[in-house]
């Protein structure tokens, strides 16, 4: 049987300012314990949450303060435009 803690595996969080940013950076990323407190700072803070697995495979492997990978920048844009979206829907 899975345990709560079992249940969120990993978690990677982006920051995005498209004024002073080339690329989404990468704030915070974990596993386990460090996972679910990025996940619940998130939703504290109103700050949507996507679950994509392909994506956070990929993100898994850069290290906090980094830009996100080149390769990455298409998915990582339909990410945000999904994500500024929703802002936009819940702000209505």
């Amino acid at each position: 049987m899975k345990s709560a803690r079992d249940e969120i595996g990993k978690a990677v969080a982006l920051r995005w300012d498209s004024e002073t940013m080339s690329a989404p950076q990468v704030v915070a990323s974990g596993r386990g314990e460090i996972a679910e407190r990025i996940l619940e700072v998130a939703r504290e803070n109103g700050i949507p949450v996507s679950e994509d697995a392909d994506i956070m495979e990929l993100l898994a492997f850069a290290e906090v303060g980094d830009e996100i990978p080149a390769e990455l920048y298409t998915a990582i844009a339909e990410l945000l435009s999904y994500l500024f979206q929703l802002n936009a829907n819940l702000l209505d």
